[in-house]
């Protein structure tokens, strides 16, 4: 039986890069989504902040925030002073005087908290102002990063409910319907991945299901590429992924991107298939440490239980613009513990894998 493969033939970064070079050139017309997806500037590479906006919220004053926090580092190096002094004008104004348009959104068992975190945040955007009044740039990172904290706790607070239905066909399949965070112990150190149920439900809910299982505990990672990717989960003997006790079959999940703006994935064709070559997924690759699902290089709907860690950091391949994207299903990021991927290898041992928040977000059939 033939192994999962990454991709079949080619290397892809050997591909990604020839691809570019194509586009560069003018040799590759792809066509043009119905809707404004393309990147128009560089590739958000911080798994923070595209979790952020992966989140089902639509209020437009904290998000309003949060793109002002988030572009105040970049400002601050450049020296705009002027237009980071009206940035945080306009935020001390948002979280104190639309408080309760703010706190509309939030869902009523999370009130208390949320004013608890808008107060916080409101107390950290005076120092954010104070730093930006006698341009102390060495503070201004910290504080925009601790305040963005704040922002994204409120934004999760504001998600109602799960948003969609996965196909029918897929409704057995174990669903992560939110997030979850799980911890990866490995021979070179432990790594934390956020896992997002609301782009990729039936990915991630595959994978908290076999950790939760103790499917990783012992495996390897059996494929890599330094500085591109490594991964793990081919279990030992013929199977290629998990075999299901209920059924004695190999328990497989499809492709399952979600595009942004809108609501829900798009199951079992690439992005190739569907003319949206170009388009932007709401979880990109373009963040070092990108956790996805492996699948056989010649069936997208065929991954099971072997994930891969995306690596690569590279302006030659804009998200939206190379040819993952489109043909694999990102489902969350390392966000703790990056130091440690720098270290694995071919051949490391996964010591054990445990959910430490968000199991009650999965959904299972039994």
């Amino acid at each position: 039986m033939v192994r999962n493969k990454f991709l079949a033939n080619w290397s892809l970064t050997a591909v990604a890069i020839a691809m570019t070079f194509l586009i560069a050139i003018g040799c590759v017309v792809y066509p043009q989504p119905s809707f404004a997806a393309l990147p128009n500037k560089s590739a958000i590479k911080d798994a923070r902040v595209l979790l952020r906006n992966a989140l089902p919220v639509d209020n437009l004053i904290v998000r309003e925030i949060q793109l002002k926090l988030e572009g105040m580092p970049r400002q601050a190096n450049l020296k705009r002073w002027k237009g980071l002094s009206k940035d945080i004008d306009s935020i001390l104004s948002n979280v104190s005087q639309k408080r309760e348009q703010i706190l509309a959104s939030v869902i009523p068992t999370a009130k208390q908290s949320a004013e608890e975190n808008l107060t916080s945040l409101n107390n950290v955007v005076i120092s954010l102002q104070e730093a930006i009044a006698t341009k102390d740039r060495n503070n201004i990172k910290p504080l925009s990063e601790k305040a963005l904290e704040y922002v994204g706790t409120v934004e999760s607070q504001m998600v109602q409910a799960f948003p969609f239905e996965v196909p029918a066909k897929y409704a057995g399949l174990p669903q992560l319907k939110g997030r979850a965070i799980v911890e990866m112990e490995t021979e070179k150190g432990s790594f934390t991945m956020t896992l997002d149920g609301f782009s990729a439900p039936v990915n991630a809910g595959q994978f908290v299901d076999l950790v939760q299982r103790g499917f990783y505990n012992g495996l390897t990672f059996n494929r890599a590429d330094d500085n591109f990717f490594l991964q793990a989960g081919d279990p030992a003997g013929e199977a290629d992924g998990f075999v299901d006790p209920a059924t004695g079959k190999v328990r497989t999940v499809p492709l399952e991107i979600r595009v942004v703006n809108k609501k829900d994935p798009v199951y079992e064709h690439t992005f190739d298939e569907l003319g949206l070559v170009g388009t932007l997924p709401v979880l990109p690759f373009s963040a070092y440490g990108t956790v996805a699902m492996a699948h056989p290089g010649s069936d997208p709907n065929g991954g099971s239980s072997q994930f891969f860690l995306y690596l690569f950091e590279s302006d030659l391949t804009p998200a939206g613009l190379n040819l993952i994207d489109g043909n694999y299903t990102a489902f969350g990021y390392v966000t703790t513990g990056e130091e440690v991927l720098r270290k694995l290898k071919l051949g490391d041992k996964i010591l054990s894998a445990r959910v430490i928040s968000g199991l009650e977000n999965l959904v299972t059939s039994k």
